[in-house]
This record gives C-alpha cells, structure tokens and sequence, in this order.
C-alpha cells in the first residue's frame, strides 16, 4: 500500500488533539511523536492561545535589527541618489557628511546595497583593465593648467545641433566654462577663453586635443586660435595623438555632463544650455570629487594672480636672433628666397637663430616651428620626439611681456 502522506502542521493537530483527549500522558505522547516535552508543551501553548494558526511554522528572522539602517537615514540616501542618478555611494555619504555634520551616516557599502534593493543601482560591464594613462602636464596648483575640448555633439528635441565647448581648471576639477557654441571655430571659442580669462586670470597653460581649432598639422601646430592664446601670455600644450587618456580627467567630466544633461537631449537649444548652467553650479558647488579629498571645486580653486588686460601682445625674441615679419599669405623673405611658415601667423614676428652647423631655428615665442637647412627654402619639421613645446615658464615668467625692440633686418 502506498505511504500516507502527511505535513508538519497535520502532524501538530494530531499531537495536540490527543493531548487533548487526555487519553496517555503527556511524556508517551512526546515519544510516539518524536519531540522533547519542551516542544510538546510549546504546541499546546500556541495552540490554546492563536489556534490553529499558532501551529504553523512562524519566520526565524529577528525581530529586531541593531545594525539596520533607519529609516529617516535610508531615505535620505535615497533622495540624494534620485536627485543626483549619475552620483555613486560614496559621493552620496560624503555629500550628506557635508549637509548634516555630526550626523553617523551608514558606511558607503550600506548605502550601495540599500541603492541595489532599491533599484537604482546600474550595473557596468565588466572590462579588461589597462594600465591607467596619467596627465600629460602635471598640475599642482589651481591655474597652471586649463583643459579645453569639445563634447560630442547632438540635436536638441527640435533638431537643432548642439556643440558643447567645455574649459576646466585640472587641478581645482573648476569648471570655468559650458557652454553650446554655434561652430566650432576661432571666431566662437576665442570671445569664450577672453572672458574666462577677464574674470578668472591667465593659466600658465592651456591643454587640447589637436583637432581644430585648437590646432592644426602646420607649423609648431599653431592655429590661429592658439596664436592668440600664446599673444594673451598663455602656452598651448597638446596631447599625444590618440591618447585622450592624458588629457583624462577633462574625458571623465564630458561622460558626466552627457548623462547629466543629455539622456535625453532638451527640446529646445535654450532649454539644453539651461541644463549646462545646472549642471555647471553642481558640478562646481555641490558633487564632492574624491581626487579633492571630497572637497568642492569651488572650494579649492581660486583665481589667478595673473591678471589680463585684454590687450593681445606678441611674445618677444632672444637677443641675437634674427627677426622675420610673417606675411598675411604666411611667406617670410629669408636670404632672398620665399619660405612657407604658415598662415596662422599672418603678421607676426618670429626669431631665427644659428645653431652652428649652417641651421636656423625658426620659433614664435616658446614654440618651434621647424627648421631651415642648407639653402633654406624650405622650412622643416623637428625631428621626431620633439613635440614643438619648450618650457615657456622660464622665458616668460610674469605672463605677456611687452613687445621688444626688434633688431634691423638682414
């Protein structure tokens, strides 16, 4: 015959019915059942007081959690995450540390759980990972470098096109400028780079990429906006080519800004910039940045002691070296013959010095722009591993100089 089924609640009722009957004491009961007389007189207990109820199998999870979060703490982990969806855990702990001091708020693998039961935790992708690529130009100080670059561009909701151009201070994470621009050309970015440096001062250096316009495959790279920059007393420093990840940091804020502001994209082109000015007074007041020690932008950076007048001034030649005015067509005249500079440097003076061996180095300021040989019609690239960029702190320490007096043509 087939086994009769049964389950531990059938089997409570029966025991407890017959404790019930009063037919065989309690202690033989307990043996037919296989329980101790301690969970024999519980069963009856629950019984008599909830039913049949009381005989079901209750939850062994405590009742009490000492170490659980509360409730006021957790949601207010939770509205910082749904304000801020791009802000990870320990953003969100050290963000709360700053608003509501003195207050113990749970340790960021907490907060990172709670965001996972909550949903709001995004899973990545695993990826192989790579020796991380530092900084080109090292920045120890607020001011000694600038980041400029252009985000991707997108359309708006009515299909206007949008270029972000976007400036950062690399060593404060400060960002000086976003901002949509109607072409990526000298003649949009330059009036932006005037007034961030009328209101925040000079850098020392400037860093790009070498797409135009700030820079060009001609002479020492110079386009023409970056001659302006070098007559405003600014150096213009460039990346390897390929390697964005030197210029790292400034790659790491555009990710942020297109998930900020345009996941969608606005509907309208005043309505994308509105959202660049949001995210600029966040990103400089309010998110905490690890590298700062959790600090704030705003906190760290400061302006510079460099002051611009707005006046744009060619930078000087060393004594001894060999002037040339280049023309508009970006000729020089040089021992009776023509040699192409570039035009990016229509009107301005470069020095040519004598190396020794019948070469002359052609510079405009700090920066090399080749060299002459032999009958010197022709202007030639450095040689490679000379990227053009000397160190221009050392010639031009306190900023633009006033032009110097040039020497009479030969």
């Amino acid at each position: 015959m087939p086994w009769r089924e049964t389950c531990a609640v059938e089997e409570r009722m029966r025991f407890v019915l017959a404790v019930e009957a009063g037919e065989e004491p309690m202690a033989a009961l307990c043996r037919r059942f296989e329980i101790s007389r301690r969970h024999g007189y519980k069963w009856i207990e629950r019984w008599r007081t909830e039913g049949v109820a009381g005989l079901a199998d209750r939850s062994r999870a405590p009742l009490h959690h000492p170490q659980a979060v509360p409730a006021e703490l957790g949601e207010a982990c939770l509205a910082v995450r749904r304000a801020h969806p791009t802000w990870g855990p320990v953003k969100v702990r050290a963000w709360l540390e700053r608003k509501h001091r003195g207050r113990p708020w749970p340790a960021a693998s907490t907060i990172g759980a709670l965001f996972d039961r909550e949903g709001l935790a995004v899973k990545r992708k695993l990826r192989r990972r790579v020796p991380p690529g530092g900084p080109l130009f090292a920045a120890d100080a607020a001011n000694d470098v600038w980041t400029i670059d252009f985000k991707g561009w997108f359309r708006t909701g009515d299909g206007v096109r949008v270029d972000p151009m976007t400036l950062a201070d690399a060593c404060s994470r400060y960002l000086l400028r976003c901002q949509a621009v109607a072409h990526p050309d000298t003649g949009h970015v330059w009036p932006i780079l005037d007034a961030a440096f009328r209101e925040y001062g000079l850098p020392l250096r400037l860093c790009s990429d070498n797409g135009p316009p700030f820079a060009t495959i001609g002479a020492g790279g110079l386009s023409r906006l970056s001659v302006q920059v070098i007559k405003a007393g600014v150096v213009p420093e460039r990346i390897t080519p390929g390697k964005p990840q030197e210029n790292g940091r400034h790659e790491r804020m555009h990710l942020t800004l297109l998930q900020d502001t345009a996941q969608p994209p606005a509907a309208t082109l005043r309505a994308q910039q509105k959202r660049f000015q949001a995210f600029r007074r966040t990103d400089n007041e309010e998110r905490p940045h690890a590298a700062l020690g959790n600090a704030t932008p705003a906190e760290t950076h400061a302006p510079s002691p460099r002051r611009w007048d707005g006046v744009l001034r060619s930078p000087g030649t060393e004594p001894g070296e060999a002037v040339r005015q280049v023309k508009s067509n970006g000729l020089i005249s040089w021992h009776g013959q023509l040699v192409y500079v570039s035009e990016a440097l229509g009107g301005e003076p470069i020095g040519l010095a004598e190396t020794g061996d019948g070469t002359w180095t052609v510079r405009y300021g700090s920066i090399l722009l080749g060299l002459l040989k032999h009958r010197g019609d022709r202007l030639e690239r450095p040689r490679k591993g000379a990227d053009g960029l000397v160190d221009n702190a050392a010639r031009c320490p306190q900023g633009p100089q006033p032009p110097q007096p040039q020497p009479a043509r030969t």
